[in-house]
């Protein structure tokens, strides 16, 4: 079985390395020292200022809109995962959807200003599968209108914008660490952010709001994640570069054997240094792409169509034309991608692909 993702796994022993010191100490959580050192690691190889390490990237986004006061309606993008919308949801706010660019799925800024009305407190843009969003267009909006931004960076470890980290942009960034990820910690995310009287607020937040054990700054959540959970993302850390590297060489082998295939790639933003973390193609039919996930199923190859549905379409809100992206979501499928997976199983996948359109 060619799965669309396998995680990554450390070797064991390093892992037991850890347990046991969190045996001998008895600290299970509540910011003991692996959250503490991860974190410090996570900075540095990062080069950011400020982060907190949180128990999923969902918590993540619904922490961002809290700590920045949002109310009301708050723009968003409609080609995602459904916890970018949710959060809003969530949260007591409403999204407006922008329609995406089609060539990076990103938000169309293009389209921002229409969507603007009084009630707008921020943008939530998503740097679809790693790809930078036009981030100076969406600066320069939210600045023009005395808006917030947030960005949903989940796929983006390893990503820079004009040299720098994709976490240091926005109001606050958020990212995933879910075991599907680049970089994992089993189950886990963060948030980012320049400020420092933000970053005091988010990890009183993160924390039930406790100031001292008897005494509360305001409202919170459990947002906290376990030294266990630490404990794998220190474990993996020596690996990072190595995962980013096969995740490279393997989406340019795709790109070589799938040069005769009739399908649109994502279009990478010319000031990014790309992570290569998902391989998205859109098929130019929905029906082209469900014979092609049929063949592959009956191969044991198991694909995703990520992102679909097109948010805009989720029975909870109200309905939203979005014509570009509720095309793209019909007609894209992401291909298997992850550490261990071979020349010879991308050959394989490439063939099935090229077979199908071919007869």
């Amino acid at each position: 079985m060619i799965n669309i993702t396998n995680p990554f796994l450390p070797p064991i022993e390093d892992y037991k390395k850890y347990l046991n010191g969190i045996w001998q100490r008895n600290w299970l959580t509540n910011n003991g020292p692996l959250v503490n050192e991860l974190e410090l690691k996570l900075k540095e190889y990062l080069q950011v200022p400020h982060l907190l390490f949180l128990n999923n990237g969902t918590i993540a986004l619904q922490i961002a809109i809290k700590a920045l006061d949002l109310k009301g309606e708050i723009i968003t993008t409609p080609f995602s995962y459904v916890a970018t919308t949710s959060s809003i949801v969530w949260e007591g706010c409403q999204p407006v959807f922008v329609d995406i660019d089609k060539d990076s799925f990103n938000i169309d800024p293009a389209k921002i200003e229409a969507a603007i009305t009084p009630k707008t407190s921020a943008i939530l843009a998503t740097h679809v599968f790693g790809n930078p969003c036009d981030i100076d267009a969406i600066d320069k909006i939210a600045k023009k209108h005395n808006l917030k931004v947030i960005y949903d960076a989940a796929h983006c470890f390893g990503t820079k914008y004009k040299g720098k980290s994709i976490f240091l942009y926005g109001d606050i960034s958020t990212t995933s660490f879910h075991a599907t990820k680049l970089f994992h910690t089993i189950e886990g995310g963060a948030v980012f952010c320049n400020s420092p009287e933000i970053l005091k607020k988010m990890a009183y937040q993160r924390n039930f709001g406790h100031n001292g054990p008897e005494d509360f700054e305001g409202v919170g959540i459990n947002g906290k994640n376990s030294e266990f959970h630490a404990a794998m993302g220190l474990t993996n850390f020596p690996h990072i570069n190595a995962i980013l590297e096969s995740r490279k060489w393997q989406s340019l082998h795709y790109n070589d054997k799938l040069k005769g295939l009739n399908v649109q790639h994502i279009k990478i933003n010319k000031d990014a240094e790309f992570n290569y973390s998902y391989y998205p193609i859109v098929f130019e039919t929905e029906e082209k792409l469900l014979k092609t996930l049929e063949e592959l199923n009956l191969n044991r190859v198991t694909p995703r169509r990520y992102f679909y549905p097109s948010l805009n379409s989720l029975r909870y809100l109200d309905k939203q034309d979005m014509p570009v992206s509720e095309s793209v979501s019909k007609r894209v499928l992401c291909l298997p991608l992850y550490f261990n997976l071979t020349k010879e199983e991308i050959d394989y996948v490439c063939r099935i692909m090229l077979r199908v359109q071919n007869n």
